[in-house]
């Protein structure tokens, strides 16, 4: 296969809401299909979903030969970025960028075309039917759940999909892989409540007291697959321990890094207050905005989600233990309760406590554990 075209598109019910992406991979005559994609991606924005289509969409065309492809979608804004006649403003919007790129590298030949809508009804449709698949498995899992408190049998929706429900009394379908998230031990940096980003500071002796109860606790669990870890020497100091006592083979992903704090590296929440005043306002407010020479809560988002998805490809229905930081650990949070950013600075994650989130095939989610210390 040589030259193909990719149609995608991508929606929001809300901007941001419920989203989900469609793509669809034509031969060059334009009639034959050759690869179908969907898929319901959470709360986003539509800039979002439709980025995410067209990454789908060239990984699809890749899949399937392609050296060629004329990429057409009713997105001008991707159209034009993508093209580089416009600048990408939004920070949110600059990995999802990068990442379309590298597939674009892959490729002799890439072209980007904007078209109405009505020519993109294919991709269209089947970005609402993953943002349909996404509402129906929240209904479903609403009515379960109903049925369950009052202690009703539950009649669940007459749809192609509701045969496929599990027992399951939230609804989900499937056997999910469990995410047990393990905060690292105690560094110099956490015991003065100083940003700590990118920088490397060793644990402290208490943090490999705290590493090693919690290395014991997980033992004693038992049924993980492997441990997963972010690069930094305290999150990886303290997987390795974990990975010891399991037995099983460790994993380092850089997506799980700390955010980058940039110039507040270090610096205590008053600190950088003082230094940048409106700007840190407008941070703690605002996930799209970046720390100054950092990153901001929606570039980490954007990378969490695609360790999730590897995740959850890699190991189906199996346990990992994911060793990390305070904002990743959240953001996965975060992705499993469906929530905003708001959870973000709302909830506390001590020094080695550990969370559980598991993510079902069929996109639903659930959070069992949050900030458990007992074994500390």
């Amino acid at each position: 296969m040589s030259e193909v075209i990719v149609e995608a598109d991508g929606g929001s019910r809300g901007n941001p809401g419920p989203a989900g992406y469609g793509a669809v991979v034509f031969a060059a005559d334009h009639v034959r299909v050759l690869a179908e994609r969907k898929e319901y991606i959470g709360v986003a924005t539509n800039n979002v979903a439709e980025y995410r289509g067209l990454i789908a969409g060239l990984a699809a065309a890749a899949e399937v030969g392609a050296t060629a492809v004329t990429v057409r979608m009713d997105s001008k804004l991707v159209v034009e970025q993508m093209s580089g006649r416009w600048k990408i403003k939004h920070a949110s919007m600059i990995p999802l960028a990068e990442q379309a790129r590298a597939l674009v590298a892959g490729f002799d030949r890439v072209s980007f075309t904007w078209i109405p809508r009505a020519q993109n009804s294919h991709a269209d449709r089947l970005a609402n039917e993953a943002m349909d698949d996404g509402e129906l498995t929240g209904t479903v899992r609403e009515a379960v759940a109903a049925g369950h408190a009052a202690g009703d049998e539950v009649a669940v929706p007459k749809t192609a999909d509701a045969n496929r429900v599990s027992p399951g009394w939230t609804g989900a379908v499937g056997k999910p892989t469990r995410l047990l998230l393990l905060r690292h031990g105690q560094t110099a940096l956490s015991v003065q409540r100083r940003y700590s980003g990118r920088g490397n500071p060793p644990l402290t002796d208490l943090g490999r007291e705290q590493v090693e109860r919690a290395a014991k606790m997980l033992a004693a669990k038992g049924d993980i697959a492997a441990v997963v870890s972010s690069p930094l020497q305290r999150a990886r100091s303290t997987a390795e321990a974990a990975a010891s006592a399991l037995g099983v083979p460790l994993r380092i992903l850089d997506g799980l890094t700390e955010t980058d704090f940039g110039d507040w590296e270090g610096l205590t929440f008053a600190e950088a207050a003082e230094c940048d005043p409106l700007l840190h306002r407008d941070w703690l407010g605002d996930p799209s905005i970046p720390a100054p020479g950092g990153e901001s809560f929606d570039q980490v988002r954007e990378r969490v989600e695609g360790v999730r998805r590897d995740l959850v490809a890699l190991y189906p229905g199996q346990n990992v233990v994911v060793v990390s930081h305070v904002t990743p650990i959240k953001t996965l949070l975060q992705l499993a309760l469906g929530v905003g950013p708001s959870l973000l600075y709302r909830l506390h994650l001590d020094l080695a406590s550990l969370c559980v989130a598991e993510f079902y095939p069929d996109g639903g989610a659930s959070v069992r554990l949050v900030n458990d210390t007992s074994y500390l």
